[in-house]
């Protein structure tokens, strides 16, 4: 499994494919399932905004895509515009949805590329929840 560095460094070369033509903000997500499978998801903005799709958001959508049936344990999260990138609440109850019960780990650098690590149940306490 890849560690916490590397999805870090996974997440920064994805960020290099994010399409942020309006807010100049390109955010690249790396996702780690149970199975040990990884996949990218960058922000793709359009200019009907509410139409845009998160990095986190587009991860998460093409492990779905591509038949991931695991659980997912990790995300790590990068803009080189921003230190401590932190998904927004749309991708908060977004990783909420799929942590079956992991607590997944979100996986941030700081300002001297060291790591961040949290945990989404303390970034969203209160998630809504129809089970």
């Amino acid at each position: 499994m890849k560690s916490n560095e590397e999805l870090i460094e996974t997440a920064k070369e994805a960020a290099k494919n994010a399409y942020c033509p309006y807010s100049q903000f390109p955010v690249g997500a790396c996702v780690l399932y149970e199975s040990g499978n990884v996949y990218l998801g960058c922000n793709i903005e359009n200019s009907s905004y509410g139409l845009s799709l998160c990095a986190e958001r587009n991860a998460i959508s093409t492990a779905i895509a591509a038949g991931e049936k695991s659980k997912l344990l990790k995300i790590a999260i990068y803009s080189p515009k921003s230190t401590k990138c932190f998904p927004c609440g749309a991708c908060r109850q977004w990783l909420q949805e799929f942590e079956k019960g992991q607590n997944i780990q979100i996986i941030l650098e700081d300002d001297n590329n060291g790591l961040c690590l949290y945990n989404i149940n303390d970034l969203l306490p209160y998630s809504f929840n129809l089970i």
